[in-house]
C-alpha cells in the first residue's frame, strides 16, 4: 500500500473532467425489491440529486442495469441539463428482478450507449463503464467497440468495472481507460494493489460499497464519515460514490468531504 500525504478535493477524470471527489451512486434511485422498476418517490429522487448538484457533487454514477434504465432516467430528468459529469455502465442487463445477463458484444454496447444518452438526455455520455467482463468476449473486442463510440463522439471516456489488473492492462493496449470501479472500502480491502496501480497512471478508481453494504441492501455497515475519510483520504485518485435516498445522510457525505 502506498502513502499519500496530500488530500486533494479533487480529480481530473481522464485529465479533463475535473470533479470534486464526492460523487454520488444512483443505483438505489430504483424500485424495490432488488432495485428494479422506477424510483417510488420519483420527484424526491429527482429533488435529492439536484440537492446534491447544490452541495457541490459533480460526479454521479448510474449504469443500464440499474432498472434497467431507470437510475440513467432519473439523473437525465434532473441533470441532463447540467454541468455535472454523469456517467453510466453497460455490458450487463437485468430483464427481470433478480436476473443478470452479461453481454459485452458491440451490438449490445452499441445499443445501450444509445439508450443511455437518451435517458440521460445528453448528446455524449461523459464516462461510459464496461459493467463485467463478458467471458465469451475478449475484453479487447468490448473495449475496441467503445473506443470506436468515442471516436464518433458518442462516449467522452470509457471505463471498466469488476475488473483485474490483467485484464486492465489488456484495454489499455486498446484505448486509453480513464476509469476503474471495484468494490474497495475500509473493510473489504482486496483492492488495494489496484489502488496504487491507477493512481500512479492518471486513473480514478471509483470504489463501490465504499460504506459496506450489501448491493441489494439498504444500509451502511460501516460509519460512513469514517469510512468515506478513509478512502479520500487512501489515494488522491480515488472519487467516492456513496448512495443514499436520505438528504440528511446525503448532507452529512458531503460534509466529510468539505471537512478536507
Amino acid at each position: 500500500m502506498t502513502a499519500y500525504n496530500d488530500t486533494p478535493r479533487s480529480f481530473a477524470i481522464g485529465g479533463d473532467m475535473d470533479v470534486n471527489r464526492i460523487g454520488y451512486g444512483a443505483m438505489r434511485l430504483t424500485g424495490q425489491p432488488g432495485n428494479f422498476g422506477p424510483y417510488p418517490d420519483w420527484e424526491g429522487g429527482v429533488a435529492l440529486l439536484r440537492r446534491a448538484y447544490e452541495l457541490g457533487v459533480r460526479f454521479f454514477d448510474s449504469a443500464y442495469a440499474y432498472g434497467p434504465g431507470w437510475a440513467d432516467r432519473i439523473l437525465g430528468e434532473a441533470l441532463g441539463d447540467s454541468d455535472a459529469v454523469l456517467a453510466t455502465k453497460g455490458g450487463v442487463d437485468k430483464p427481470a428482478a433478480g436476473q443478470i445477463t452479461v453481454d459485452g458484444s458491440p451490438e449490445t454496447l452499441r445499443r445501450q450507449v444509445g439508450e443511455a444518452m437518451e435517458n440521460l438526455r445528453r448528446d455524449r455520455i461523459d464516462l461510459f463503464q464496461l459493467h463485467r467482463v463478458d467471458p465469451q468476449i475478449p475484453i479487447e473486442t468490448s473495449v475496441a467497440a467503445l473506443a470506436e463510440m468515442q471516436a464518433e463522439g458518442l462516449i467522452r471516456h470509457i471505463g471498466l468495472s469488476n475488473i483485474d489488473q490483467a485484464q486492465l492492462e489488456r484495454a489499455l493496449s486498446v484505448a486509453p481507460i480513464a476509469s476503474v470501479q471495484n468494490r474497495f472500502n475500509a473493510a473489504e480491502r482486496g483492492a488495494e494493489a489496484m489502488v496504487d496501480f491507477t493512481a500512479a497512471r492518471g486513473i480514478a478508481f471509483i470504489p463501490y460499497g465504499p460504506l459496506g453494504a450489501h448491493p441489494m441492501q439498504a444500509g451502511a455497515k460501516l460509519n460512513p464519515q469514517v469510512a468515506l475519510a478513509w478512502l479520500l483520504k487512501r489515494a488522491p485518485n480515488i472519487v467516492v460514490i456513496p448512495g443514499t435516498t436520505n438528504p440528511a445522510h446525503l448532507d452529512a457525505n458531503v460534509a466529510t468531504w468539505a471537512a478536507l
